[in-house]
């Protein structure tokens, strides 16, 4: 049954110190009080994660209990750097773990996806996934793919010459050029969040998800948001594209078995044909990159590296709460 969604959504909870300022200060607050400093190590925590969430989402979209227009607020932006910092070096350092060797942007990246040793959630959900795993899967998947595309699309303006051009046509399919009734991949995943009963509305489930479910988003945003990584920017959607199209024929035939229906499965459909195209798309708007600001290299094998990171930390975790075989592979 269609979820029958209530009229407001309402403010998250905080999680911490760093969320609650920001909360407070979207709320317009007189006096929120001075910006908490975020720790060292406090990069991945759920804490930061949503402060730097909420930070970037009011460039994208209206967020639950902010009042006026927040979208360059003076302390949120100063305090998002700050967040941001901290951020970056725990993504540096967790980007380490990704292998790969090869002579080239491209060799590389493919050299990073043929050593990924990380657990394989498509695989998962296809063999032994249950319905209301798949759920938790999509509900943890919607703070991005419910603005898919659109953090990507900030390099357009950044870029020049081949990778510009490649970059603007993998984002026209992602807009829904390439489809018949040219429904947007974002308006599909919202409705395969119907179809599945659930609330396809932005932030409806924030109170729920871990800091790996945000840091699937923040990841893009902030390459997207900050020039000076477009470079990684680049990086990340190539790999996303070059990984995309075996896992989502997985899920679509995961929610096959399932007895989902047809508008539940179409996302998944889609990107199967759509990123075929797109794989081989981004893999040259890479390369194209790096041979035009060669500088950027290292960037956009970076960029590459945090997305493997991300999806690694964000399987890893969903598949620690439904198998017991996955939690000491997690923790150790």
């Amino acid at each position: 049954m269609p979820y029958a969604s209530p009229s407001t959504l309402r403010a998250p909870s905080a999680r911490g110190p760093l969320s609650q300022w920001v909360l407070a200060r979207l709320a317009g607050a007189d006096d929120p009080g001075a910006a908490p400093v975020p720790r060292s190590s406090a990069g991945l925590d759920a804490d930061l994660q949503l402060a730097l969430y909420l930070c970037y989402e009011s460039h994208y979209s209206d967020i639950p209990g902010a009042v006026g227009d927040c979208e360059w607020d003076a302390a949120l932006v100063a305090f998002r750097r700050a967040l941001e910092s901290r951020f970056e070096v725990a993504l540096a350092y967790l980007s380490e773990s990704v292998a790969g060797s090869g002579a080239g942007v491209r060799a590389e990246i493919l050299a990073m996806i043929e050593c990924d040793d990380g657990p394989s959630l498509s695989r998962y959900m296809e063999r032994h996934g249950t319905i209301d795993e798949m759920r938790q899967f999509v509900i943890h998947r919607s703070p991005y793919q419910l603005k898919e595309a659109d953090p990507h699309t900030f390099a357009i303006p950044r870029l020049r010459g081949r990778a510009k051009q490649l970059l603007v046509r993998i984002q026209t399919g992602e807009y829904g050029a390439e489809e018949d009734d040219h429904v947007m991949h974002s308006e599909l995943f919202a409705q395969t969040m119907r179809a599945l009963g659930l609330d396809d509305r932005r932030h409806a489930y924030l109170d729920v998800l871990p800091a790996s479910a945000l840091m699937v988003s923040n990841v893009i945003s902030l390459f997207g948001l900050n020039r000076r990584w477009r470079g990684a920017l680049v990086g990340h959607l190539a790999m996303f594209e070059a990984t995309s199209v075996e896992p989502m024929g997985r899920y679509a035939r995961a929610l096959e078995r399932m007895g989902a229906s047809p508008e539940a499965r179409r996302f998944y459909e889609v990107h199967v044909l759509a990123d075929a195209a797109h794989e081989r798309m981004g893999l040259d708007m890479a390369e194209a990159l790096a041979s035009d600001e060669p500088a950027l290299e290292d960037s956009i094998l970076f960029g590459a590296r945090s997305a493997v990171a991300a999806e690694r930390m964000f399987a890893g975790d969903l598949l620690a709460q439904w198998h017991p075989r996955f939690r000491s592979a997690v923790a150790a």
